[in-house]
């Protein structure tokens, strides 16, 4: 009886202390030291150091964006009139650039406001390749809209020592091995992933230091939203719009921001789907394949969810311009998989005008 009441005693205390642990408060900068020397993550250990080092002028960079947006409507200043709304894209471009130039932490860097990608120079024996969109949502400033950051890291093709090429950053998404989003909103939240789940850190602005918020975080397999334009539905695809008949039917909730970080971020923790399909006037929706729907495809497939262009697995898709554009859909696996299945039955129904490359004119190919 006594052996029987230790054995209990110690199993007790062991989940006092792994609970005491799982409480504990974590800085960002603790946690990627920790994970990128976790085997379970993809190529982490391999490329720890510059993981960890891009990571952190990713931080940082996100720390002043913050700080710039947080000002836009204060002391009175009408962004609209000041220009500062059309001023922030190149702002945050700007700083993100001098972050990782000046801290030589990675190969090259593209984003999504210039032409080409930029060698960094001193770098040429750095492993990694980082994409960035620095300011997605910008129109929505002046507006008080959550907007955001988004990234993709990727290990180059290109031989260490060799300047880095095009290719290195043209490659599928699947080959990331990191990517995620800042969310610059009522609280300002870094959401990654380094291919072995999904985290979550809250920015304590008292402190400039974001914290473990959101551990392991899960889309749940189904939802009850749906995010789309619906202002463009006359000029959807036929299986687009009988799926939103569908949504409407079984009264779903509409909620659409326009800025696609927000509507992620909700649909990642409250489950749903976001829907940018291509329309008549434009075959080609503005949603960038490569500094947009990787990452957050990468990020929801880590949670449990699914990210196609109505036909195809996102990640599979090998990018051909830094500037592509693709239809996209991602979110809850069901609701995804619902509207896929809308897609596929109606392919032909617009006489497939949606996947020639040919311009569509009034409708017709």
């Amino acid at each position: 009886g006594r052996s029987w009441r230790v054995k209990e005693s110690e199993e007790e205390a062991a989940d006092v202390c792994s609970s005491k642990m799982a409480g504990a408060v974590v800085e960002l900068g603790e946690y990627i030291v920790r994970e990128s020397h976790n085997p379970e993550n993809l190529h982490a250990v391999e490329l720890a150091d510059e993981m960890n080092n891009i990571l952190t002028a990713m931080k940082l960079a996100c720390k002043v964006i913050n700080r710039e947006i947080s000002k836009a409507n204060t002391y009175g200043v009408d962004t609209t009139r000041s220009g500062l709304a059309e001023d922030m894209p190149s702002l945050a471009n700007r700083r993100f650039l001098d972050a990782m130039v000046n801290r030589e932490v990675v190969a090259g860097i593209a984003t999504a406001f210039l032409d080409d990608f930029v060698a960094i120079p001193n770098c040429k024996n750095k492993g990694l390749v980082l994409l960035i969109h620095p300011l997605d949502g910008s129109r929505q400033i002046d507006l008080n809209v959550s907007v955001g950051t988004l990234f993709s890291i990727y290990k180059r093709v290109t031989k260490k020592g060799d300047p880095v090429e095009l290719r290195d950053f043209l490659q599928p998404g699947c080959n990331q091995v990191c990517a995620g989003y800042v969310i610059y909103g009522s609280s300002t939240m870094m959401v990654f992933t380094m291919g072995k789940g999904v985290t979550g850190f809250t920015l304590d602005p008292s402190l400039g230091t974001l914290y473990l918020s959101h551990p392991r975080v899960k889309i749940p397999q189904d939802g009850k939203i749906y995010s789309v334009n619906g202002g463009k539905r006359r000029r959807f695809p036929k299986g687009v719009t009988e799926y939103i008949d569908y949504c409407q039917d079984r009264a779903f909730s509409l909620r659409y921001i326009g800025s696609p970080i927000a509507d992620f971020h909700r649909n990642l923790l409250k489950g749903g789907i976001y829907i940018y399909p291509p329309t008549f006037v434009d075959p080609k929706p503005s949603v960038s394949m490569v500094f947009q729907c990787n990452p957050l495809s990468f990020l929801v497939e880590q949670a449990g969810g699914k990210a196609s262009d109505g036909f195809t697995r996102i990640l599979d898709i090998e990018p051909t311009a830094l500037h592509d554009r693709i239809p996209f859909i991602c979110g809850s696996p069901l609701m995804v998989e619902k509207a896929e299945g809308f897609m596929a039955r109606k392919k032909m129904a617009d006489g497939g005008w949606c996947f020639s490359r040919q311009p569509a004119v009034n409708g017709k190919k």
